[in-house]
């Protein structure tokens, strides 16, 4: 019999022990990373295939004979964004006598609001480059001469005398000087437009042609305020974004400067402190200052609040008590309260 009991005791205290767990939601109060977009161009060089010859009938100087690749930095730009703080865990009470009736979340368990629905800042449109030009082929301006050329240098001979005659057929025209005039400005243009592209793509053959491309590539890292300095990643002109442990590349590095200024918050004055924990608090985040560089070259700079380098308050449970109901907000990025409204209750 008194095993049953024990037993029974034992039921008891489990399925009221649940019914705790379950009168409380588990959010995270968020701590700050940053997230580092940087846009990086790329440039490709392909020689001409008959560059060996640009000196000698174009005059063209320091004409390229290898291909290249080369990558540099374009733009950057830091911007703070919230990520859940598991050392910041906390289980708001929803029980009867505390006038908690939503908790709102987002999918991470970050605390965005309670009595309240909350609002995440739109993410930032990724980078589109802009559309391309389509290349040039050469072979579509020569002539039947040209192309049936024995050799490279009697090919780039014969190409050079067209790129002359193109010259000379602009400057013809531009004095008005040509057996066939155009009738008005907007005919000239054409024409003008034509010889240009004519000249630019037998051009190709000696100097070669360079295609630039623009991507955006995402970093992200958590500043923590014992670390002034961060390797973010590293660079290189020739191979772009590499590893933070990839010495091919010299560091891309992130300053972080404790500026010491924390946020204060003041409660209404009607509310007592409790001793009571109802599990609602709001972080109070610290100013830092982060400077971005390449070498000596600032990139990018910023100043940002940052949960982890400020402090955490409770909010009195007398704010959620028989007198008053209270309406909070959260910045999703620091944790910090950007709406906080105390309501009398009748």
């Amino acid at each position: 019999m008194k095993k049953i009991w024990s037993l029974w005791l034992c039921l008891l205290w489990v399925v009221g022990h649940a019914q705790n767990v379950a009168e409380g939601a588990t959010y995270c109060l968020p701590k700050t990373a940053i997230q580092v977009r940087l846009l990086v161009e790329k440039t490709v060089y392909t020689p001409g295939d008959l560059a060996a010859y640009g000196e000698k009938y174009l005059k063209l100087q320091q004409v390229a004979f290898e291909p290249t690749t080369t990558y540099r930095v374009v733009q950057a730009k830091m911007l703070p964004v919230g990520i859940a703080d598991t050392a910041k865990q906390h289980t708001v009470l929803l029980d009867k006598k505390h006038s908690i009736i939503k908790v709102d979340r987002n999918p991470a368990g970050i605390l965005l609001a309670i009595n309240a629905t909350g609002k995440e800042p739109a993410p930032p449109k990724p980078f589109v480059s802009a559309p391309k030009a389509t290349p040039l082929n050469p072979r579509d301006f020569m002539n039947a001469d040209i192309l049936s050329a024995g050799s490279k240098g009697k090919m780039a001979a014969l190409i050079a005398s067209d790129i002359y005659e193109i010259r000379d057929s602009r400057n013809q025209l531009t004095r008005g000087e040509a057996d066939f005039m155009p009738k008005d400005g907007e005919q000239l243009r054409l024409m003008m437009d034509n010889l240009n592209r004519q000249e630019q793509a037998l051009l190709q053959e000696f100097k070669g042609t360079t295609v630039c491309d623009t991507a955006e590539v995402v970093l992200s890292f958590v500043p923590q305020p014992n670390v002034m300095r961060h390797t973010l990643c590293r660079f290189s002109d020739h191979a772009g974004i590499l590893d933070a442990n990839n010495v091919e590349g010299r560091p891309l590095i992130v300053h972080v400067q404790d500026l010491h200024q924390v946020a204060t918050f003041q409660q209404p004055v009607d509310a007592k402190k409790s001793k009571e924990d109802i599990g609602v608090y709001v972080n109070l985040p610290g100013k830092i200052k982060l400077l971005l560089y390449d070498g000596n070259i600032l990139l990018s700079q910023l100043e940002t609040p940052a949960g982890q380098f400020g402090r955490t308050e409770a909010i009195s449970s007398e704010l959620f008590g028989k007198k008053f109901t209270t309406h909070i907000r959260y910045d999703a990025a620091t944790g910090s309260a950007i709406q906080f409204d105390v309501e009398p209750l009748q």
